[in-house]
C-alpha cells in the first residue's frame, strides 16, 4: 500500500503527508503564538517515556480557538497527563472560569503543576485523582451540573469513549462543545487489521467503533479533523 499505509509513530503525531509540511505549520502558525509556559511544559513532557500522550501543539491551538469562539467558562477535562491541554484551557478561559480535571495518575499532573502555578492559573483548576466514570456520575447527581458545562475535552482510555460521551452530553449545555482526541489513532483506523501493529489493535478497534457511533449520533454536530492524532469536535444540538 506504499506511503498511504504509513502509520504515524513519531512524537510529532502529525497525520499530514510529509513531515516537512507539518513542521511548516508548526513553525509558521503554531510555535510563534504558543505561550512560553506551554513551550516549557511541552519541552518537559517531550523527555518522558510516554511523551506521545501529550496534546499536540497544533491541536492545542485549535482547542484554544474553539474555547474563545464559544466563550467557554465552565469546562471539564478527562485525561490530564502532564497538563498541556489543561494549562492551555486555564490560560484561555476567564479568570473566574473553572476546570474540573480528572485523571487516575496525579504524579503526571504534578510534573506540570509548577508551571501551572507559575502561570498564575492554578485557582481555575479542580484536579480530581480518580477514574472518570464515577466522578461523572457524581457530578450528574447534582441537578445544577446538568447542562451547565460549556466545554469538555476527552483524552483518556478510548474503550470508554462511548460511556464518556453519554455522560458528557448530559453535562454540556445546548451549543456546548466536546472534543475527543486520538480518534484517528495514528492513521490505523483506515488500515486493514493485518497491517496494524498488534499493540495498536485494541485501541484501533475501539476508535473505529467510536467514530461510527459519533457519525450516527443525531444529538451532535460533528467534524473530524486531522490535527495531532485526529480530533473529533462535537457540538451539542
Amino acid at each position: 500500500m506504499g506511503d498511504k499505509a504509513k502509520i504515524i509513530t513519531s512524537t510529532d503525531k502529525g497525520l499530514l503527508q510529509t513531515e516537512e509540511l507539518y513542521q511548516y505549520i508548526l513553525d509558521t502558525s503554531v510555535y510563534p503564538r504558543e505561550p512560553e509556559c506551554l513551550k516549557e511544559l511541552r519541552a518537559i513532557t517531550s523527555k518522558l517515556p510516554r511523551a506521545r500522550m501529550g496534546t499536540a501543539p497544533d491541536a492545542g491551538q485549535n482547542l484554544a480557538l474553539i474555547l474563545k469562539l464559544i466563550n467557554a467558562k465552565k469546562t471539564i477535562e478527562i485525561g490530564v497527563f502532564t497538563g498541556y491541554s489543561l494549562l492551555l484551557t486555564a490560560l484561555t478561559i476567564p479568570d473566574d472560569g473553572k476546570i474540573t480535571a480528572i485523571d487516575m495518575d496525579r504524579s503526571t499532573f504534578e510534573i506540570g503543576l509548577p508551571i501551572i502555578k507559575k502561570a498564575g492559573v492554578k485557582h481555575k483548576i479542580n484536579f480530581i485523582e480518580s477514574e472518570a466514570l464515577p466522578i461523572l456520575d457524581q457530578l450528574l447527581k447534582d441537578p445544577g451540573n446538568k447542562e451547565s458545562f460549556d466545554f469538555a475535552y476527552v483524552d483518556a482510555d478510548k474503550v470508554n469513549y462511548e460511556n464518556y460521551h453519554e455522560k458528557v452530553l448530559e453535562l454540556l449545555k445546548p451549543g456546548g462543545v466536546v472534543i475527543y482526541d486520538n480518534t484517528l489513532w495514528g492513521g490505523s483506523v483506515a488500515l486493514p487489521e493485518e497491517l496494524v501493529p498488534e499493540g495498536m489493535l485494541p485501541t484501533r478497534k475501539a476508535s473505529v467503533e467510536f467514530n461510527k457511533y459519533l457519525a450516527a449520533d443525531i444529538r451532535v454536530q460533528i467534524s473530524q479533523v486531522p490535527l495531532g492524532d485526529g480530533m473529533t469536535i462535537c457540538r451539542r444540538l
